[in-house]
């Protein structure tokens, strides 16, 4: 059984697509629709734009689902058993087994990314991510903030949180007293928290008024790691998605647990597939 995954922020690099764009014709004309819907030419900032660019919210969600998506469609794959996508990944997931289409999705996700944008900047927040402590260590540790909580389960020993920039600094020194390794992250706010409570509010509309079909096949997504097909329950947990922690590990695991044990990601670089082999090195990973 062949799983499909497709990644979230991170995965962006200057030139992005631009070899899609130039090679094949179905794709250069989804990034021409994609140009009109944006009303402007993402495709110079993802082609030959700065890496600062490329770091903005508004700019990076729509940018990796436009990769990743245009990638799967034009591989013209048809052997799918299941799909899962990291935060952001979930809508390139969902539109590329059609329960989603290529501009509905495309709205979507840049009404999310100005949305988290805009939460940003009403809080003082930040991510750090966790290296080399048990995700219950990191549990216990979070609990004694108020403001800081678990954001992203990315693999064992990676744990990824979230919470002001006072109370992440401070856990900081506490974490790695503990003998974690700490890296602040360069994200603009704290993603998949309470913080961005202003930002569900505006999605839950833009989601509500968009047309969802029934998917090809089964979708894991973040906000339980479960599978699912009913179009109700995807778009909820679509909503719940923006202030939970995305169980990256936990949904890995449910894949192989249920039968699936060949992973291929769809979209920019290969972060996916490192997280999948340190979640199981039994299983296969590439790219497409």
């Amino acid at each position: 059984m062949k799983g499909f995954l497709f990644p979230g922020q991170g995965s962006q690099f200057v030139g992005m697509g631009k070899d899609l764009f130039e090679s094949n014709q179905k794709a250069k004309s989804l990034f021409n629709i994609a140009n009109e819907i944006l009303g402007f030419k993402i495709t110079d900032i993802m082609f030959k734009g700065s890496i600062e660019d490329l770091k903005q919210t508004d700019i990076t969600q729509p940018s990796i689902f436009l990769h990743s998506v245009i990638s799967f469609k034009i591989s013209n794959i048809n052997d799918i058993s299941a799909v899962a996508g990291h935060s952001l990944g979930e809508f390139s997931a969902l539109t590329a087994i059609g329960t989603l289409s290529f501009e509905d999705g495309l709205k979507l996700v840049i009404k999310r990314a100005r949305a988290m944008q805009k939460a940003c900047e009403i809080s003082n927040s930040t991510m750090a991510a966790v290296l080399g402590m048990t995700d219950e260590i990191v549990e216990r540790i979070c609990e004694n903030y108020e403001d800081v909580v678990p954001a992203n389960y990315n693999s064992p020993g990676q744990l990824v949180i979230s919470g002001s920039v006072s109370s992440i600094d401070k856990i900081s020194s506490d974490l790695s007293n503990e003998g974690a390794k700490v890296i602040i992250l360069p994200v603009g706010g704290g993603f998949h928290s309470s913080y961005m409570n202003p930002a569900k509010k505006e999605l839950e509309v833009a989601i509500n008024n968009t047309k969802f079909l029934n998917p090809a096949c089964s979708i894991y997504q973040n906000y339980d790691a479960n599978s699912e097909l009913s179009v109700e329950k995807i778009k909820e947990k679509l909503i719940l998605q923006l202030t939970s922690p995305v169980k990256w590990t936990q949904t890995v695991q449910n894949m192989i647990s249920d039968g699936i044990l060949e992973f291929y990601e769809c979209g920019p670089g290969r972060v996916l597939q490192g997280l999948v082999k340190k979640i199981n090195r039994e299983v296969t990973t590439s790219s497409i």
